[in-house]
C-alpha cells in the first residue's frame, strides 16, 4: 500500500503513523513545501514554496489568506499530478486540510480515497475569537474568519472523512462535516515521556535541576503570547516568587506570535510583560525553545506545571507533562476539561484569575507530597486514552475503512 501524506511543514501530526506504516512494510510518502525531520524508508516530494498572503490593490481585502491557501493547492495538486504521470499515484491520501494543501487532491486523484486532518474550524463565536473580555469582533473580523474556512469546507466536500484529535476539537466544526470527522488523536510516547524519579537538568550557568531542589514550576509554549496565557502566567508567578523564596520558574518557548496578534508597538510579549513587572532574574528563566528530551527532564522535575489556553487547539505539551506525572495546573477552558478533571489528575483554574493560580501554585509548592495521587491518574489518564501505540492503532484501522469503502 502507497500512503501519502500531505502537511505544509515536515510531517507534523502524521510523524509517528508514517513511521509505523514505513516500518510495517508500506510505502509512505510526505508531500510537503518544507520539512521538520527525516523518517528512515520515507520518501518526501517537495512542492514549490508559496508566499504568504499578498497586498495587492486589486485583491479584495480579505482574500489575502484564501488566496494563499489556493495556490498551495495548486501546488500540492500539481506535485500529485507528475508523480501519477511517473506510475508512483498513491492508494491513499492523507493530509491537512487547514492550509488549502487538500483542496484539489479530489480533481487529481478522483478515486483515491483521502482523509482530512481537522485540527480546528475558525468561529467568531464559542472559541478562541471573543474569548478575552476586550475581544469583541466586529462585522470585518467576522468576514474575514468565515473565508478563512474556505479551503476546508472545500476540501471537506471532496474528501471520504476527517479526522480530528479532540472531541472539542471536532465539535467546533459544522454539523454536516462533523458526521463524517473522526475523533483519534496522534497519541504520546509513553515510553519516552514517563516519570524518572532519577532525572536532573543541567542549567548553562553550571546548576544542575533535581525534583524539590529546588521546586520548580514550569510554563511551556510554541511562543509566549496570550492565546498560552502566558500573560497570566506571568502575573500569577510575581505574585508566588516572593513568597516562596526558593522556588525557581522556568518559561519554555520562542518570542514570535503563533496565534493572535502582537503586543502594542511591536516586538515580544515577553519584553512587553516584563517592563512592567519586578521580577528576579535569577528566578524567572526564559530558556527559549528547547530541544524535546531537554523538555521531558524538565516535566520530570517539575513540581507543578502551569498550562493555560483559549479555547484552541490542545497542545501536546500538555499530554507529555501528564505523561511524565508532572502536578498540571490548567485552564479551565473547553479543550482542557476533556483532559484534566479539576482534583482528580490536575487543577483547573479560571483563566484570567491570576489569584486563584498563583494560590493553587503556592499550594502544591507548600506540600507536593499531597499531590501525589494527582500526578498518577494524571500519568494514568495518558496511558489509557493517549497511548501512541493504540492511537496508531485506531488510525490505522481507520485507513483500512476507507480503503475497503473505496
Amino acid at each position: 500500500m502507497h500512503v501519502a501524506f500531505v502537511h505544509r511543514r515536515g510531517f507534523g501530526q502524521f510523524a509517528a503513523l508514517a513511521a509505523h506504516l514505513a516500518k510495517a512494510g508500506n510505502e509512505v510518502s510526505l508531500v510537503a513545501e518544507a520539512v521538520d525531520q527525516r523518517i528512515p524508508s520515507v520518501r518526501v516530494v517537495r512542492h514549490r514554496s508559496e508566499a504568504g498572503p499578498r497586498a495587492h490593490p486589486l485583491m479584495a481585502r480579505h482574500l489575502g489568506i484564501p488566496d494563499h491557501h489556493v495556490r498551495i493547492g495548486h501546488r500540492v495538486a500539481e506535485t500529485f499530478d507528475a508523480m501519477v504521470r511517473q506510475g508512483q499515484s498513491p492508494d491513499i491520501v492523507i493530509g491537512h486540510i487547514g492550509w488549502g494543501s487538500m483542496m484539489f487532491v479530489k480533481d487529481v486523484l478522483p478515486r483515491v480515497p483521502a482523509l482530512g486532518y481537522c485540527e480546528f474550524f475558525y468561529r467568531a463565536e464559542g472559541a478562541d475569537v471573543g474569548f478575552a473580555p476586550d475581544d469583541q469582533p466586529d462585522l470585518e473580523t467576522r468576514k474575514r474568519l468565515r473565508l478563512r474556512n474556505m479551503a476546508q469546507l472545500i476540501s471537506l466536500d471532496a474528501l471520504e472523512g476527517g479526522l480530528s484529535p479532540t472531541q472539542w476539537q471536532r465539535s467546533v466544526y459544522p454539523a454536516d462535516a462533523r458526521a463524517r470527522i473522526t475523533v483519534c488523536h496522534e497519541g504520546v510516547d509513553t515510553r519516552r515521556f514517563r516519570p524518572d524519579p532519577a532525572a536532573c537538568l543541567k542549567l548553562p550557568d553550571g546548576r544542575v535541576l533535581k525534583a524539590g531542589s529546588p521546586p520548580i514550576v514550569t510554563f511551556v509554549a510554541r511562543d509566549l503570547e496570550p492565546y498560552r496565557g502566558f500573560p497570566q502566567a506571568l502575573e500569577a508567578v510575581s505574585k508566588v516568587v516572593r513568597k516562596h523564596p526558593d522556588a525557581l520558574f522556568i518559561f519554555v518557548g520562542g518570542d514570535g506570535v503563533s496565534y493572535g496578534t502582537p503586543p502594542p508597538g511591536g516586538g515580544a510579549w515577553k519584553e512587553h510583560l516584563l517592563a512592567s513587572l519586578d521580577l528576579p532574574i535569577d528566578r524567572v528563566l526564559f530558556p527559549g525553545v528547547i530541544p524535546h528530551p531537554v523538555l521531558r527532564q524538565l516535566f520530570q522535575i517539575s513540581a507543578a506545571h502551569v498550562y493555560l489556553t483559549y479555547p484552541f487547539v490542545l497542545s501536546w505539551s500538555v499530554l507529555e507533562a501528564m505523561a511524565c506525572g508532572a502536578l498540571v495546573i490548567a485552564s479551565d477552558t473547553a479543550p482542557v476539561q476533556e483532559v484534566i478533571s479539576s482534583g482528580h489528575n490536575g487543577i483547573l483554574v479560571p483563566f484570567f484569575d491570576t489569584d486563584a493560580l498563583a494560590e493553587s501554585i503556592l499550594e502544591a509548592l507548600k506540600s507536593p507530597d499531597s499531590f501525589a495521587e494527582l500526578r498518577n491518574a494524571a500519568r494514568r489518564t495518558i496511558e489509557q486514552r493517549f497511548r501512541q501505540d493504540e492511537c496508531i492503532a485506531s488510525q490505522t484501522a481507520l485507513i483500512g475503512r476507507m480503503m475497503r469503502a473505496d
